[in-house]
């Protein structure tokens, strides 16, 4: 099968290449999927940076989220067959023309829903879902707030709040991706390269969960803007390492601080997030409730560029290689 390689195992978008590996040979427990899309994510920059190590056993190769079709399947397997469709979170792998993951980590794409869409779904629906609903507890009626609305992450956490009942207040630089984030069901979205996003949520009753990526400053103006009994959901630190605290706040508002990461989390846990995914948030994208936008599709010996786009930080919604 084709696979994006990096030249010496880590470097810059020009390291990225295409080359031959043997096709991958499913475990009894695993499905082999014929890769239609694979999203592209911040995390596979990292890891082609040699910041983001895969977990111990984990494929070498970029990419945390495909769709396709079920080429074989595991001697175990029982719930997936030849020649279904599907879409998966995998702990890497996903740059390729075939890909093999946990056939639990799996979910179902009908007949009438595009797989390049689809492909573009987990790694961000498994997310959003862990961080803002688990971990966050959003609940109709609250206000969350939600950075980097022009990101995959702040795309599909807008369309899942929404969808849940939730009102949104979006952050995005510029004000072109204010209005992205608008169309896109945001109840506000504030420009913070001109307004101070802690100031307008206040103004606006203030927020019951903020979920987000960009950590550094933003911390204490997320501590600002949450009401009593709010909760942090700390994803991401885009935007620097915490450096201090006003715990004091913390203390009055009876606030929560919660942080994850995904990847890393056992098999079992993933499993139990997929049938809750399933349950819950999968059927609001397969009925088409909510779309989430794919930004830009780039061929497989294209990565390098996919990769440049997603660095510059001007797509809207998610990006996908397409083998």
């Amino acid at each position: 099968m084709r696979a994006v390689h990096i030249y010496g195992g880590k470097g810059t978008a020009d390291a990225m290449y295409v080359d031959s590996l043997p096709t991958p040979v499913p475990a009894a427990h695993e499905i082999l999927i014929k890769v239609v899309a694979a999203g592209v994510n911040r995390p596979d920059i990292a890891q082609r940076e040699g910041n983001y190590p895969p977990p111990p056993g984990a494929s070498p190769i970029l990419g945390l989220e495909v769709a396709g079709i079920v080429e074989a399947v595991g001697a175990a397997v029982t719930q997936w067959h030849e020649g279904d469709r599907v879409a998966a979170l995998l702990p890497g792998g996903g740059y390729a023309e075939y890909a093999v993951v946990d056939a639990r980590h799996a979910l179902a794409v009908p007949a009438d829903m595009d797989l390049h869409a689809a492909g573009a779904l987990p790694e961000t629906v498994f997310t959003v879902y862990s961080n803002l609903f688990e971990r966050g507890q959003l609940q109709a009626g609250e206000t969350a707030l939600i950075h980097g609305a022009n990101s995959g992450i702040g795309a599909t956490a807008i369309l899942m709040a929404k969808a849940a009942g939730a009102r949104v207040i979006a952050t995005a630089r510029g004000t072109d991706k204010a209005a992205r984030a608008r169309e896109l069901g945001a109840d506000i979205a504030i420009d913070v390269s001109a307004e101070d996003f802690a100031e307008a949520a206040r103004a606006a009753g203030g927020v019951d969960v903020v979920l987000d990526i960009i950590g550094g400053d933003y911390f204490a103006r997320n501590i600002a803007a949450l009401n009593p009994d709010g909760r942090l959901v700390q994803i991401a630190t885009l935007g620097g390492n915490i450096v201090q605290a006003d715990l004091l706040q913390w203390m009055f508002k009876r606030l929560t601080l919660t942080a994850s990461t995904l990847r890393g989390r056992p098999a079992d846990e993933k499993a139990r997030l997929t049938a809750a995914i399933a349950a819950h948030a999968w059927p609001w994208f397969t009925s088409g409730t909510i779309s989430l936008p794919v930004d830009r599709r780039f061929p497989l010996e294209q990565a390098g560029d996919a990769h440049r786009w997603l660095e510059q930080g001007n797509q809207f919604g998610k990006v996908i290689l397409v083998p």
